[in-house]
């Protein structure tokens, strides 16, 4: 892998990964850009204790642009885009329209390839190891930003979610805390520890799936499953067999086989609802541990924590989505129609022959 860094006009790094080393990245931005200004604020919620941020900026980012202006195509003749260069492998670059800036953290779009009418699972697999190559340098420049505490990469697909640029790409946040979501497995990763001299919830959980029957795919070095308790009509989680804290701590067999597996669960995805329906809306999000202190969670380190990527969807069947209402998000108490067992049973029933 190459990484060459850049500068866009308006001053912020866009950064190339290639899969080969000769590669030369000397095109120039162009457009007459200012500086991105940004009101992103992170504002603490006094009853509920977690963080809300708050970026009256973001109302005016580019929406459904044709195809013909798309900012994450390279740039061609005079239609200018985010990315100066007429190709490109994997590119990074801060986002324009960022969610959190500054003091309140980092937001970063990586683009996954060039061709626009793609997605993650038509990649091959030299190009979405190139993709988990970018991510894991990401994680390690990001953590040592001062205002940094948690790096999340991840991927929402599909207009049901809410995305609004059509091209194949995926997203970093860079939090200045700990998100709420990797706190609460923090504490029971802490309750456990204690309450069993010890051992660590993350190996039982993994240890517990595997020997059940709602195990989706595995390999040599990754395990796939659809979780007990799943929140979402059909959702896989996914584990490196050996425990590490985040993308940096896998290993060469590790991220030689991730996309392997990976390209199958996507693929498997795309198949859930039969021939002839769209593609599959899904979000797609890794979990690290974070890089700032562990205090609060009594007896944890980061070493205990469990890297593992969540894949979900919000179709519950053909044609209907799962829409998040009393219940989900009046009390964040969840109810999924697809027994987790049926979601697991399907996703190996759509296996590639």
């Amino acid at each position: 892998m190459k990484k060459t860094s850049t500068r866009l006009a308006d001053g912020r790094e866009l950064v190339y990964y290639d899969l080969r080393d000769d590669t030369v990245r000397d095109a120039v931005d162009r457009r007459p850009l200012e500086r991105t200004v940004t009101t992103s604020e992170v504002r603490r919620d006094p009853l509920l204790g977690d963080s809300v941020a708050v970026a009256s900026h973001r109302q005016g980012r580019t929406y459904h642009p044709p195809a013909d202006q798309c900012p994450l195509c390279p740039s061609a003749g005079e239609r200018l885009s985010e990315i100066p260069d007429s190709a490109y492998d994997v590119v990074v670059f801060e986002n324009r329209f960022p969610s959190l800036a500054g003091d309140s953290g980092r937001c970063e779009v990586v683009c996954f390839t060039s061709d626009h009418d793609a997605s993650f699972a038509d990649l091959s697999e030299e190009q979405a190891r190139l993709v988990l190559d970018a991510w894991t340098d990401r994680t390690s420049e990001l953590s040592h930003l001062p205002s940094v505490e948690q790096v999340f990469c991840f991927e929402n697909r599909g207009a049901e979610i809410g995305v609004t640029l059509g091209h194949p790409h995926g997203q970093i946040y860079a939090y200045p805390f700990t998100t709420p979501r990797t706190a609460l497995m923090l504490r029971s990763l802490a309750a456990h520890k204690d309450a069993t001299g010890g051992d660590n919830l993350f190996d039982a959980v993994l240890e517990e799936e595997l020997a059940g029957e709602r195990v989706v795919l595995e390999g040599e070095h990754w395990a796939a499953f659809v979780p007990y308790a799943a929140h979402w009509p059909y959702e896989v989680h996914l584990y490196p067999k050996r425990r590490v804290p985040d993308l940096l701590g896998l290993d060469e067999a590790a991220r030689t086989e991730f996309p392997k597996v990976y390209l199958e669960l996507l693929r498997r995805f795309d198949r859930i609802f039969g021939e002839g329906e769209p593609p599959t809306p899904y979000i797609a999000a890794w979990h690290q541990a974070p890089f700032g202190q562990l205090e609060e969670f009594e007896g944890v380190t980061r070493d205990d924590f469990a890297l593992h990527l969540e894949l979900f969807t919000i179709r519950r069947t053909s044609g209907k989505l799962k829409f998040l209402a009393g219940s989900e998000s009046g009390m964040n108490v969840f109810i999924n129609d697809v027994p987790p067992e049926r979601a697991a049973e399907r996703l190996r029933e759509v296996a590639s022959s």
